[in-house]
């Protein structure tokens, strides 16, 4: 294709963040929702839905999550898929992990104790069989039976059935079990995530989305040869492409980015959302380089811990970071050089803090 401009695809890319009328059909529109722990506003997974579904509110997925059909699984990072994508992660064959090789035991223990019950929570399964602590996935401190049921979790013998103030509690998982015994053709499997990435972040360049399919890896532990191989051939033979600036990019074949419509509006996105997650794309399409400084020491920070991308018709023109305190919504905003405050952008802004607003539950907007 000639004649792609970097302006055609930020159109494209602004379409992910076409409405959906409930959280289910934004799941299964998308594919894979990322979580993060991190509240600032919201978690991640809150800020991805708030941008689509109107009326969301910070904690529906949470609240809602047990009628849902929706699974907590690994595709590329940890997050939300709909059962029908997770049809695609398993069976997962993993190896011997860090816990079970200092508890060997352990996992057995875990399995007995949830034979016959519907669900448990990580502090009763630590109260009745104890064990040390080691460090979780997040970089903090857990028990070991804790981790033990995130090991089965990953392994697929259990579900997450809900949370409660955000931590996990675990079932039984039938339907994966079926999967292990009837499992789909492999080809399928690895195929149907590749191109799944492909059409949540696309269009993105190539590079990019070989990035996210290496993540993915995690979700297939013991077919990482087969996921490189299905990339490769998706890229060759399957996907559509071209050529921006010397920058191949790649995106779902049937769409047309040179016929999206022209993006409208002031938008406020979380650090995770597929909109701003490429870093590659970002700096390309918008020309300048967003950081996620959640983890940069406060004196090194240019953004801000948890910085919020702002967009404007498309573009992306600064950033947000926005705080709940005293019952108030406090907003700091910078942007990128050249960027002019116009009229328009402040109104944008301020009807982007009056939803934000609401989603939290939150009164007056003060900027600062």
């Amino acid at each position: 294709m000639s004649g792609l401009t970097p302006g055609a695809l930020r159109a494209a890319a602004w379409r992910t963040l076409d409405r959906s009328k409930t959280v289910q059909a934004a799941l299964d529109r998308l594919g894979f929702v990322q979580a993060d722990p991190i509240r600032s506003p919201a978690r991640a997974q809150d800020l991805t839905l708030m941008a689509r579904v109107p009326g969301y509110r910070a904690g529906d997925l949470e609240r809602l999550y047990p009628a849902l059909d929706a699974e907590e699984d690994l595709l590329p990072n940890y997050g939300f898929v709909s059962r029908r994508v997770q049809a695609l992660l398993h069976p997962r064959e993993a190896g011997v992990t860090r816990t079970e090789q200092a508890h060997p035991e352990l996992l057995a223990e875990v399995r007995a104790l949830l034979a016959g019950r519907e669900e448990v929570h990580p502090r009763e399964v630590a109260a009745l069989l104890g064990r040390g602590r080691v460090v979780n996935a997040w970089g903090g401190q857990s028990s070991a039976s804790t981790r033990a049921l995130d090991d089965l979790h990953y392994r697929g013998e259990v579900r997450v059935t809900r949370r409660v103030s955000g931590v996990r509690l675990y079932g039984p998982a039938p339907h994966l079990a079926a999967l292990r015994a009837a499992p789909l053709p492999e080809e399928e499997r690895l195929r149907g995530a590749v191109h799944l990435l492909a059409a949540l972040y696309g269009p993105l360049p190539e590079a990019s989305l070989g990035y996210l399919v290496g993540l993915s890896r995690l979700g297939f532990p013991h077919l990482r040869g087969e996921l490189r191989a299905a990339f490769r051939r998706a890229v060759r033979d399957e996907l559509a492409g071209a050529v921006v600036d010397g920058l191949r990019y790649v995106w779902p074949a049937g769409e047309a980015p040179a016929a999206s419509p022209a993006p409208r509006g002031v938008r406020i996105v979380g650090p995770f959302d597929p909109l701003a997650w490429d870093r590659r794309r970002f700096a390309h399409l918008h020309g300048w380089a967003y950081k996620f400084e959640a983890y940069t020491p406060a004196p090194a920070r240019r953004f801000g811990s948890y910085a919020l991308p702002v967009f404007q018709a498309g573009r992306a023109v600064g950033w947000a970071n926005l705080k709940a305190a005293g019952g108030d919504l406090h907003a700091e905003f910078g942007f990128a050089p050249g960027v002019r405050q116009t009229a328009a952008l402040t109104r944008g802004l301020e009807a982007e803090l009056a939803r934000y607003r609401a989603f939290l539950g939150l009164g007056e907007a003060r900027r600062s």
